[in-house]
């Protein structure tokens, strides 16, 4: 790894700190679920010590200097131009859309994806008596592109679509012409489009996401909880143009008591959009890294195994598919044989069960690791067909 300012390499001891990650799974290498293995920035730290050190830890307001960090944020990195008056503190992402479901939806409606996606939009459609509608992404020549029509017909059977952008798990940032086709159609038929951003920050070098632009029926996630590891302090913003979808959503997260703040969100997050922006400018580096000694270390090493191409996230997708082997029976041989644990493929999708997920914010030493697990464990798995074959 080239030289750093800040400590991308050190292995930190995760167990026992209760997290879902390290201790939930027990001896598993864990590159599964989408947090990351690095130090926060030393701003984000040294302020929420500051904060610990005093004394009393009761009920927290949500001030206007956190939204102006958010905002902040997004018109200098983004050109996204937010107000105040336009946005509601919610404590994440999932909840926000939870509340949104709840009350811009009807049971038994339907809600429309592009798969494969996000597992947990499956989840919180479902839980909420909701339905699933799936528009399935196109894959050929290991790129992935949005089917149109299909886009087009099933939203006029639908009141809401959820967008991930950048998309996860596949990695891709949808291009300014793919969001305003979206934004035509979802207005052609009365679509509220619900953006969920939690990723933009996680691009390859040099690269710029395109923010889903503000318009009457878009309503926009936001939050600092993968670009900066601080998922635990549970904190994010939702943005849009439309004070009656507004008031709304806010209303409906009050009911759901998810619009309060942990007494070290505000401290965590300031701390992020104002004084760590060189952090994670090297953290992209570093990730882009490490994505190229997968894409390396696949091509000489594990060539039956293909990376998709991605320009965004931490989470690679691999094209599993010359294994011939359904991706919830391939994560489990894996997590048995070389307690490596991928997230299966069909947990995204039914058109994902060619593939595995595969999370590469760690240092490079657990990521050699994670990589020559994988190559050992098609390696057994070959073996073992072999002999099946030969019985």
């Amino acid at each position: 790894m080239k030289d750093t300012r800040y400590d991308f390499e050190s292995v930190i001891d995760r167990k026992g700190t209760n997290s879902l990650k390290w201790d939930f799974f027990g001896d598993d290498l864990p590159m599964w679920v989408a947090d990351m293995d690095f130090s926060v920035a030393p701003a984000i730290q040294k302020a929420v010590m500051k904060r610990a050190s005093h004394p009393v830890f009761g009920y927290t307001v949500v001030p206007d200097e956190l939204f102006d960090a958010y905002i902040g944020w997004w018109d200098r990195r983004y050109g996204f131009r937010m107000s105040r008056e336009e946005m509601a503190y919610s404590i994440g992402v999932m909840p926000s859309i939870s509340s949104m479901i709840r009350c811009l939806t009807d049971v038994g409606d339907e809600i429309l994806i592009q798969s494969p996606v996000y597992h947990v939009f499956y989840y919180v459609i479902e839980d909420n008596g909701r339905k699933v509608l799936e528009n399935e992404l196109i894959y050929e020549n290991g790129e992935y592109r949005i089917d149109f029509d299909d886009l087009d017909e099933k939203l006029s059977k639908v009141k809401m679509m959820i967008l991930c952008n950048p998309h996860n798990p596949i990695g891709k940032i949808w291009s300014r012409e793919d969001l305003a086709r979206i934004d035509e159609l979802c207005k052609s038929h009365g679509v509220i489009l619900i953006s969920d951003e939690i990723h933009c920050d996680l691009t390859d070098p040099g690269v710029k996401y395109n923010p889903f632009m503000p318009s009457d029926n878009v309503v926009t996630c936001l939050s600092p909880s993968k670009s900066f590891n601080i998922a635990g302090f549970q904190s994010s913003v939702i943005h849009t143009k439309n004070k009656e979808l507004l008031e709304a959503i806010k209303n409906q997260m009050h009911i759901d008591n998810s619009d309060s703040c942990n007494v070290f969100a505000v401290t965590a997050v300031m701390a992020a959009y104002n004084d760590s922006e060189d952090w994670l400018d090297e953290l992209k580096e570093v990730l882009y890294e490490n994505k190229q000694t997968v894409k390396e270390f696949l091509a000489s090493e594990l060539p039956v195994v293909k990376l998709v191409e991605c320009d965004a996230t931490y989470l690679l997708w691999l094209d599993c598919s010359a294994l011939r082997m359904p991706s919830k029976a391939l994560s489990g041989f894996l997590r048995q044989n070389q307690g490596l644990f991928l997230s299966a493929g069909s947990d995204f999708g039914r058109n994902g069960d060619d593939f595995l997920r595969m999370n590469i914010a760690c240092p490079p030493e657990l990521l050699s690791e994670g990589l020559m697990k994988l190559k050992a464990g098609v390696i057994a798995l070959n073996n073992i067909n072999r002999l099946s074959k030969n019985i």
